[in-house]
Order: C-alpha cells, then structure tokens, then sequence
C-alpha cells in the first residue's frame, strides 16, 4: 500500500542502501541521493527517484533520513549552503542516523527548530544484517512528540528503537555502544586466536561458548567470519576509528578515562595504517593472530 509521507533518504551505503528498501518495502515514496551515483541504482531500479543533491531530496521530502559516513559529512549535507535545512520545508522531519558527535546532533537540532524543522539524531547497532534484516537498534534523541510521530518510519528499519532523551542523546547512546564493543572486540578476536593455537575447532569453541556468558552479537556474527577468514564489512574499520575518536573526545570532556576504548583505538590505528581502512571491524583477529608468538600446538604436548 503507497503511502502520502514522501521519504528522502541521502546515503545509500552498506547499509543505507538496505535501509532505504525498507521504506519502499513499507510502500512509501522515495527520493534518493548518494555521492556515488551508482550505489542508488538498486534503489532507482526499485521505485525510488534519483535527485541530484542532499538540498533537492529535502525540498520534495516531509521525511529526511541521512546514513553518511563522518561529522564532517553530516556537517556538509545538513548545514552547508543549499543543504537539507537550507531547502526542507517547515513542518519536516530530519533524521540523522549516522553516528557523529552529540554536540552536532544539538547544533543541528537548533538550527532545525529555527526553520520549523523538527530534528532528531537517531544512530544505529546492528550491521550490515541488521540493516538487511530491518532489525537495528535505533538510539534516538529529540523531542518526544517528534520521536513519536517519526516512529512508524524508524520501525520499517528497526526493532530496540527508544528515545534516550534530547538532542545529542541519541549520539551519546551510541558512544556506549561503541564502548562496549571496542573492548569486546578485543576479546572476541583473542579468544578465537586463542582457540586455534590450542588446537581446538573453533567452531565448536563458538557454539559452547557463544551459549554462556561470553555470549555477545559480535562472538556471534563477527567471530564466524574472522574463522573464515571473511573481513568484507559490515561496519568499516576507518567509521569505526572515527567513532573511537568521538568516544574517547567525549569520554575526555567529561574528565572520564577509559583505558580498554583508548587500547582498542591503537590497534585499529594499526589495522589503518596497513592499509585495512575498508576492511569490516572484524580484521582485528587477523592483527592480532599475527602478532601471536608461534608456540607448540597444545594439543601435540598432551
């Protein structure tokens, strides 16, 4: 069933791209615009209508959903001369669903407010198959007659969809998010490492410790792929540094340390500087089974 609310949607990435087929999933009318033209054929293909700037998605949309890659990208689409708030009409709704910094998402939000915009910044967990599997986690900041109204279009794309509060928190759930997985990481590509020095089928390692308390979504999404030496991404290393980068910013203006986030930024600024930028965050166990001392096989000395 088509539905009347006109959806514009700027970046159709890894995860963008399935996100935005959601909405037309859902029937709604879509406009796209992605700074690689081809990455929205699938879309065009589909239904949706090309336009040829962020500012003309916003003027024929009521919703705009953004999902670029950085701060400063976020900056350029919605704040730079004939951008999105320049060109959306009052009464619109923009959603910022890249993860960039809170003290952007509030700065965006007034800007918003000025315009008779409504504004919310609503960053997501999940990957590339929670994009596909329309089964993200959705963190949202903004007011809440404004969430609620948003909230039929965020379930297209979503299931854990809550308002953390107002402009900026939505960013700051993420930067928790982000938190708990750069140490988990750590962990998840150490225990796999780990397993296969000892001399253990590390599949069967994941299916009994994937059940217990070491049970998490990267030891059972991502752990797989690093066993099969799979590091295509499902979240690029060079967005997760940048998010590293917000966390421990954030993290230092609130006069909070944070040792494992900061541990975790130096060996994915190694994985960068090896080139492994587009790599899937994954590609840490390949940094860290190489750096593996070569030790007799557990298993053989038994």
């Amino acid at each position: 069933m088509k539905k009347d609310l006109v959806i514009g949607f700027v970046g159709t990435g890894v995860m963008g791209e399935s996100m935005a087929g959601h909405l037309l999933d859902a029937g709604y009318p879509l406009l796209v615009y992605n700074r690689t033209k081809a990455r929205a054929d699938g879309l065009v293909a589909r239904g949706a209508a090309w336009k040829d700037s962020a500012g003309e998605v916003a003027a024929g949309s009521d919703t705009i959903i953004t999902m670029v890659g950085y701060p400063s990208d976020v900056e350029e689409v919605y704040l730079g001369g004939g951008g999105i708030l320049e060109r959306a009409r009052p009464g619109a709704c923009v959603i910022d669903m890249t993860t960039s910094k809170p003290s952007l998402a509030a700065r965006i939000q007034e800007v918003a407010a000025a315009k008779g915009v409504r504004a919310l910044d609503a960053p997501v967990s999940g990957g590339d198959v929670g994009a596909r599997n329309a089964t993200l986690t959705i963190m949202v900041g903004g007011e809440a007659a404004d969430f609620e109204a948003a909230l039929p279009v965020l379930e297209c794309m979503g299931k854990n969809i809550k308002l953390q509060g107002g402009p900026g928190a939505g960013q700051h759930t993420k930067m928790c998010n982000q938190i708990a997985i750069a140490s988990g990481m750590i962990g998840v590509s150490e225990a796999v490492v780990y397993a296969q020095k000892a001399g253990l089928d590390p599949e069967k390692v994941l299916e009994s410790i994937g059940a217990g308390a070491a049970g998490s979504w990267s030891l059972s999404n991502l752990a797989p792929r690093m066993i099969r030496g799979d590091f295509e991404p499902g979240f690029y290393v060079k967005h997760f540094v940048k998010d590293l980068n917000i966390a421990i910013a954030e993290a230092e203006a609130m006069g909070f340390h944070a040792p494992g986030l900061e541990l975790a930024k130096t060996l994915y600024d190694r994985l960068v500087a090896e080139g492994k930028e587009d790599k899937g965050t994954q590609v840490l166990y390949d940094l860290l089974s190489r750096q593996a001392a070569p030790t007799e096989n557990l298993q053989e000395r038994q």
